[in-house]
């Protein structure tokens, strides 16, 4: 038996190939959107590696004609500080700057609000909806009380951002 051609065995072979693709096509569909993202993010990550690596080489070049600073402007130390005592002319040191612990505790009692504030009885208690769900009636001198309390005692900051947005709504409207 004489052989068919070669092209038209080639296109026999590709016959039966999409046969077998169709057949298979149910199957590929369902992974196919998790393969295309996954290849998407391959690209993305080579893509990122590529300029970073391109970055770091530029700063390398960079750096060869840039001299950098031996310390740069923004560092201060206890040494570099020359605080003079104006009772006998001597250098500080790190510890004549630290305040003394007790008057800093002093400091903290006397700034710490004494109690609740008037316009919320069981300010303490409320959960922040709860808190939330009575901001409405109040005044921007009543929730700076409330923030200054929150802010001198807990400092929670749902609370203290809850709290600053509502003075802010407050003083928008009027």
């Amino acid at each position: 038996m004489k052989s068919l051609p070669l092209p038209l065995r080639v296109a026999a072979g590709l016959a039966m190939t999409a046969v077998e693709r169709a057949r298979d096509l149910p199957t590929t569909l369902a992974g196919l959107p998790v393969t295309v993202v996954s290849q998407a993010l391959q690209v993305s990550m080579r893509l990122q590696q590529q300029v970073t690596e391109l970055a770091i080489k530029g700063d390398e070049a960079l750096a060869a004609l840039r001299p950098a600073e031996e310390t740069p402007e923004w560092a201060t130390f206890d040494e570099d500080i020359d605080d003079i005592d104006d009772d006998d002319d001597a250098p500080r040191t790190a510890f004549d700057r630290v305040e003394d612990p007790w008057s800093a505790e002093e400091h903290a009692i006397a700034d710490t609000p004494a109690g609740p504030p008037a316009s919320v009885e069981n300010y303490d208690e409320l959960s922040l909806p709860q808190l939330r769900a009575r901001l409405r009636s109040f005044s921007v001198a009543e929730l700076e009380e409330l923030l200054a309390y929150e802010r001198g005692t807990e400092n929670r900051p749902s609370f203290v951002g809850m709290l600053t947005r509502r003075i802010a709504t407050v003083r928008d409207q009027t």
